[in-house]
């Protein structure tokens, strides 16, 4: 009897055993699911300034995989930043999140731009960004002001806009892509590589450029080789640059090496000593990424910049070639909602015209009359 009481008080035992580990795991399961749903929640990015529930055309095939687009958005060029998020949005099925850098006085602005015409459903956040993050890193020129504006630094602390992605594209504003974002956003980064960018000698559209180019495509053509402080670095002077008007980066690799800590410690070191190239024309923030990236940075098919079309060397490209590129770059002194800008009507067919009336577009009488 006494044999049979100890059994039953085991087995007693063990059912209790075996409810109470069952009501832990149910526990654990239920704080799981919550945690699920909120890291789940729609908006994916605080603060967000406009995230709406995506549009039956993307939720059919879309892709769920979050593509962060860094894009920087001056009052006179924002209708560049309109043409670009426009080409890109309508081009792609991929979760696109736009994080726009810019400052405070265009906030308004852009915010009635995107809200009032077809890209209110884009998803996007907006950034503002402090120039005082950039005293004793850049050195005033009254010859270069047009070129020293606090956003053109924006590409060094891409960590700061997007902390919580492992990867991300920085794009200039004078851009239209004719593809899917998702292929740029795929190109493989080899291991250990921060970034990615298109080099200067390695693109079709350099074949064009680089007959009147000077030494604007290679690392003599911006930094002064007369420095010892350049000559000490060993860096190849025939080295071919790369255009940082588009990234890929590795954020997570970014943070590692500490990349934006590295970029300032050149542009102070540049405020003192003047490293950079006298022969630079709007290319200020292009000497610290050479140094810092030098052939430590993977490739981005060429094609996915196709540059120089805000420059005399745009002309020479055939409409066939033009057609085929899947990203096009104005970059140069002529801008597509200029007057002279080669390829200008393809930038106009994503161009959303200000709600506000506050950005027109300078064309010539002649363009003006033949397009009514």
């Amino acid at each position: 009897m006494t044999f049979r009481k100890v059994n039953i008080a085991i087995l007693v035992l063990a059912i209790v055993i075996f409810l109470l580990v069952l009501h832990h795991n149910l526990l654990g399961l239920s704080d799981f699911l919550k945690q699920d749903v909120a890291d789940s929640s729609p908006l994916g990015l605080q603060p967000i300034d406009f995230i709406p529930e995506a549009p039956q055309r993307l939720t059919e095939e879309s892709n769920d995989q979050e593509i962060p687009v860094v894009i920087t958005a001056s009052d006179d060029r924002l209708g560049g930043v309109i043409a670009a998020m426009n080409s890109i949005y309508h081009n792609t099925k991929s979760n696109v999140v736009f994080h726009i850098v810019t400052l405070n006085d265009t906030v308004d602005h852009l915010r009635a731009w995107l809200s009032k015409t077809a890209l209110k459903n884009v998803k996007y956040r907006i950034l503002d960004f402090d120039p005082r993050i950039l005293e004793g890193k850049v050195k005033l020129d009254s010859e270069q002001a047009d070129s020293i504006k606090p956003l053109t630094f924006a590409r060094f602390y891409l960590p700061m806009f997007v902390p919580h992605a492992e990867k991300a594209i920085y794009m200039d504003d004078d851009v239209i892509v004719q593809d899917d974002i998702l292929e740029l956003h795929n190109t493989p980064l080899k291991p250990g590589h921060a970034a990615a960018f298109a080099d200067d000698c390695d693109s079709t559209s350099n074949k064009f450029a680089i007959r009147g180019a000077g030494n604007q495509y290679n690392y003599i053509g911006f930094l002064d080789y007369k420095k010892q402080t350049i000559r000490k670095l060993a860096m190849k002077a025939s080295t071919c640059s790369f255009n940082p008007g588009i990234i890929v980066a590795n954020l997570t690799e970014w943070k590692l090496q500490n990349i934006t800590k590295q970029l300032e410690k050149w542009m102070t070191l540049n405020v003192v000593e003047d490293l950079y190239s006298r022969t630079l024309a709007g290319n200020i923030a292009t000497p610290p990424l050479l140094i810092v990236f030098y052939k430590q940075h993977s490739n981005i098919d060429p094609m996915w910049n196709v540059r120089h079309l805000g420059s005399s060397t745009g002309k020479r490209y055939s409409p066939q070639f033009v057609k085929a590129a899947k990203l096009l770059h104005w970059n140069g002194h002529f801008k597509p909602w200029g007057r002279t800008a080669s390829y200008a009507d393809i930038w106009e067919k994503w161009y959303i015209p200000d709600p506000t009336g506050k950005f027109s577009l300078i064309r010539r009488h002649s363009e003006i009359h033949e397009s009514k």
